[in-house]
């Protein structure tokens, strides 16, 4: 009978053990009924859904994993396709049927193609000023829960630098960037500066996917951690 003891003694050490090996070193499990779902809306064209990329790496899941590492699970909503400008995103958006639903953190990426294909600048402004309250609208009209980032300069990839002038694509680039700045501090939702990093892009050739054009996975990671700590304090 003491062998028998001794044996479910250890037995049941063991167990305890081995569960907690299983919890990451200075955590401590969340109860369940803390854990909060957040709803994430991202809006954009190639940057948002991740073109060149798999789709792990692309942008939002990124974020969407950060915070997941803060047992808050998250479950991003995508709006975006390669080659969309403003107006493809806002037709998207109406053909999404996706009206009177609300987000708990709405991003909004868009104008590079505009940019790309010579459109009125103007027209950009009147068109991006819809798209930014349409998002303040999805994110309940808490325009804080709303981060537009600055659209990256692809002057600095191998594919930009064969343009017949890649710094009048940087210029202009600074023009729409501040452009949507502008309005969306005027609206009061938050502006990520993303741009200074896609300008390492030929100094670090690993920040540029293989197409030679877009970001890489470790470029979208050097996005997150920007703004990660405004969203997770």
């Amino acid at each position: 009978m003491q062998k028998i003891m001794t044996f479910l003694y250890f037995a049941a050490l063991c167990t305890t053990a081995c569960t907690d090996a299983k919890e990451p070193l200075g955590l401590n499990p969340v109860p369940v009924d803390s854990i909060k779902t957040i709803r994430y809306l991202a809006l954009g064209d190639s940057y948002t859904i991740g073109h060149g990329v798999g789709q792990a790496e692309r942008f939002p899941e990124q974020l969407a994993d950060s915070l997941l590492l803060q047992k808050v699970f998250t479950q991003p909503l995508l709006i975006a396709k390669t080659g969309w400008t403003t107006a493809d995103l806002q037709a998207a958006i109406n053909a999404a049927q996706i009206a009177g639903q609300t987000f708990d953190l709405v991003t909004l990426l868009i104008g590079v193609n505009n940019q790309y294909r010579g459109y009125p600048i103007g027209e950009y402004e009147q068109q991006f000023t819809q798209l930014l309250d349409q998002a303040i609208g999805f994110a309940g009209g808490q325009a804080q829960k709303v981060f537009v980032l600055s659209i990256p300069d692809y002057a600095f990839t191998p594919f930009g630098q064969q343009s017949q002038n890649p710094a009048l694509i940087s210029g202009q680039i600074d023009a729409y960037n501040a452009l949507n700045k502008a309005i969306s501090l005027q609206r009061g939702a938050r502006y990520v500066d993303i741009t200074p990093i896609s300008r390492q892009g030929l100094a670090d050739p690993s920040l540029v996917a293989p197409d030679q054009l877009h970001p890489s996975g470790k470029m979208y990671a050097q996005w997150v951690g920007m703004f990660y700590k405004e969203i997770i304090p």
